[in-house]
């Protein structure tokens, strides 16, 4: 049975998305920018209402681009040198559900809070902590298959064949990887890679802790919720919209149940006038006229 979100808390959308990588974003960027502007971090907007936000080292850049060159809507880097080229990057597109987005910049925050040893590691085989294979196996134990859909290209891929990890071998470009989907990483979902509803693309430094955070997120069973026809048109021919429910309402305490009982009960009738005996005779009643 497919877990349901917690129905007492507030849902802003009319209906569960199952399974959750066929949601589409939310359209707001504020819950991914949370959890890095409550560490403090400083935030830039342009003319256009593009947003920056820079850690307090300038180690850590985020972008946050609507009106950006391209569809790359997130777009984040980390340097191991403020001014020299990104150590590593990642870019999600305007299509990439918000909570996959949120889930990578929560994990973010928690490496920089830790250091640079953790914001920085590098993947290294063999290693458990930082071995690359951790974050597939979120994947493979909800049932991904593994595949290798191109050459030199390896693969886990979800059961209705909808989404994807791609992991690409051998040398890339360290700038293609951060400006193109030429990246060691490429997670998407649609119909297939080249009619994708949205992608995620991460290079070949990104910490493993951090990629791990959003294959866990995507691989969660519980469906994500949104608003019909807000839904991209894919969804409603792949997925399963399941109509959300109002909450139902809470048990009636003990006292809930005498004031119910009070109400229905009926209001009480004055006492009934009831004739005494006597022993003298009424006067007679007079007769009938003749």
């Amino acid at each position: 049975m497919t877990a349901q979100p917690d129905p007492q808390h507030e849902i802003d959308g009319d209906v569960y998305v199952a399974p959750r990588y066929l949601a589409s974003t939310t359209g707001t960027g504020d819950p991914a920018l949370a959890p890095l502007l409550d560490l403090g971090w400083s935030i830039e907007h342009d003319d256009l209402g593009n947003g920056y936000i820079h850690a307090p080292d300038r180690r850590v850049r985020v972008g946050y681009l609507p009106e950006g060159e391209d569809d790359g809507l997130w777009r984040i880097n980390a340097y191991r040198d403020p001014f020299g080229p990104p150590t590593w990057g990642a870019c999600f597109n305007d299509g990439t559900p918000t909570e996959f987005v949120t889930a990578f910049t929560t994990a973010l925050a928690a490496a920089y809070e830790q250091g640079p040893g953790a914001c920085l590691a590098r993947p290294v085989a063999g290693v458990d902590e930082h071995d690359p294979f951790r974050a597939v196996k979120p994947l493979l134990d909800h049932g991904w298959m593994l595949d290798q859909p191109r050459q030199g290209v390896f693969a886990v891929q979800a059961p209705d064949g909808h989404a994807a990890l791609e992991y690409t071998a051998g040398p890339l470009d360290p700038e293609a990887e951060l400006t193109t989907r030429e990246a060691r990483w490429q997670l998407w979902a649609g119909e297939s890679i080249n009619r994708s509803a949205w992608y995620a693309t991460f290079s070949t430094d990104t910490p493993v802790a951090i990629l791990t955070a959003v294959t866990e997120c995507v691989a969660d069973p519980a469906p994500l919720p949104r608003w019909r026809e807000a839904t991209f048109s894919y969804v409603k021919e792949l997925a399963r919209l399941t109509p959300i429910l109002p909450p139902a309402p809470s048990a009636p305490t003990p006292l809930d149940v005498r004031r119910t009982l009070a109400a229905r009960r009926p209001a009480a009738l004055p006492p009934a006038s009831v004739p005494r005996w006597s022993t003298t005779s009424r006067p007679a009643l007079p007769g009938p006229r003749r």
